[in-house]
């Protein structure tokens, strides 16, 4: 799947370089009409854009059945999560380390556009608050499968921290102390 999406952009940044640099100096100089090496090179950009398209719908669709058939690791995980300094009744008897986890969401045009529409006639921006939800809970379980590895019982002070990436993807990080309990 991976090499296709680079196949796509490949074509894709094939195409827009000799569209752009080969095929507009040329149009400049000659005749309107165009040549069949620019035609390929507009299919290659088209072409491009659809592989890559299909790549990420197909990804999309195995990630979704995967979150269906598995439940989350938070669910059948023993470790506890707080975001207290201790866990109460409970004494730490060692410090393991960082247990961190992150990933970086975005959201389809299509939610993006809805939420601009509610921007300007107001109320909640579903569409990004089920983007963060998502988000959150992938940092979670990631951050719960780096305290297992370390044999942790328990993380605490558990923190987030969102950054925006680009346009509107954003990245969660979820971040505590790994420790092992009494």
């Amino acid at each position: 799947m991976k090499q296709l999406k680079l196949i796509g952009s490949l074509a894709f940044v094939l195409g827009l370089f000799v569209t752009m640099f080969v095929g507009a100096a040329y149009m400049i100089y000659h005749e309107p009409t165009l040549p069949w090496w620019l035609k390929i090179a507009i299919y290659f950009i088209l072409g491009g854009i659809f592989v890559v398209l299909v790549t990420v719908v197909l990804e999309q669709q195995k990630l979704r059945a995967a979150e269906k058939k598995l439940p989350s690791p938070e669910a059948k995980s023993s470790i506890m999560i707080q975001n207290t300094a201790n866990v109460p009744g409970r004494e730490v008897l060692e410090v393991l380390g960082l247990a961190q986890g992150h990933t970086i969401f975005a959201i389809w045009l299509g939610n993006d556009l809805s939420a601009m529409v509610r921007l300007i006639l107001g109320g909640e921006l579903t569409e990004y608050t089920d983007m963060m939800g998502k988000a959150r809970q992938v940092a979670i379980d990631r951050m719960i499968e780096q305290a297992e590895k370390l044999g942790a019982d328990a993380v605490v002070n558990v923190r987030f921290m969102t950054t925006s990436v680009i346009g509107s993807a954003a990245e969660l990080l979820a971040y505590g102390t790994a420790v092992k309990l009494s």
